[in-house]
């Protein structure tokens, strides 16, 4: 068996005794990473990012100096909220949603975060 081919056999072993959540992990990253995007894990403060991840989570947080819109965002590698400011909901953003978005990471409480990030929903993949 040559190098290329035991490589295969390692990947499709690893399918077949991998967690789901694992594997679609798996499959978010290299999505991502084959998109061009940034990969989450790789995102310091600061920085003007390109992501592409999955919707996790999608919440309304009413504040008292100014409601928003929270989503967590996870690309296979690590999770990122999104924060609209003054939004109660925004059409189509909802939970397992596949979506481009580009802002400046920020941290909040020790939290990635991107601030009104610009945003594309996108088709989801199937493998």
């Amino acid at each position: 068996m040559g190098g290329t081919d035991g490589g295969a056999f390692r990947r499709m072993l690893r399918r077949l005794t991998s967690d789901v959540e694992v594997l679609d992990a798996d499959d978010l990253s290299e999505g991502a990473q084959l998109s061009g995007a940034r990969r989450a894990v790789e995102c310091a403060s600061g920085q003007e990012v390109t992501m592409l991840g999955r919707l996790r989570s999608v919440e309304f947080c009413p504040h008292d100096a100014e409601a928003s819109l929270e989503a967590e965002l996870f690309d296979g590698t690590d999770a990122v909220t999104l924060i609209w400011l003054g939004r109660r909901r925004i059409p189509g953003i909802e939970p397992g949603r596949t979506m481009r978005v580009h802002g400046r990471i920020a941290v909040r409480e020790g939290r990635k975060v991107l601030y009104n990030p610009y945003y594309e929903i996108c088709q989801a993949h199937t493998p």
